[in-house]
């Protein structure tokens, strides 16, 4: 009678606590869930010979559009452009910036979007432009 009441107790005791924890592990991706970048055009650290005509960026979850930000400034922290960032019409995880034609020089992305879970993400990464990359381009032909 008393080994009944005592396995009895136990499963009482431990169900609770397992429950939850498989409840928080199912519910892991939602918890966690935060817009972070995947792929950027042009690269993190790029050295071009060419200047790129817009700046996009894609994310592993859809982002809020109208709370998405995006600015690209010179070597002086000028934005280069008074362009807006859009949501690219065909993927709700990307978004673009068209850009002006922008000469030779060192170049900083930033950019705030607003994931749809309602988290912030804010960064910024730079690439460059050199005519060194031709004229090496040129010597190698």
């Amino acid at each position: 009678m008393r080994i009944k009441w005592t396995v009895s107790l136990l499963k009482r005791f431990f169900t609770l606590p397992i429950i939850i924890m498989i409840m928080t592990l199912v519910h892991t991706d939602q918890v966690f869930a935060h817009a972070s970048l995947v792929k950027a055009e042009p690269a993190r650290r790029a050295v071009l010979s060419t200047a790129p005509t817009q700046v996009r960026l894609w994310f592993n979850e859809e982002i809020e559009a109208a709370f998405a930000s995006l600015s690209v400034l010179d070597e002086d922290k000028k934005s280069i452009t008074d362009n807006k960032v859009a949501v690219h019409p065909e993927d709700p995880k990307s978004i673009v910036l068209e850009l002006p034609e922008i000469p030779v020089g060192r170049y900083t992305v930033k950019f705030r979007v607003l994931s749809v879970d309602g988290h912030v993400v804010d960064s910024e990464y730079n690439f460059t432009i050199s005519d060194t990359v031709k004229a090496k381009v040129k010597e190698d032909d």
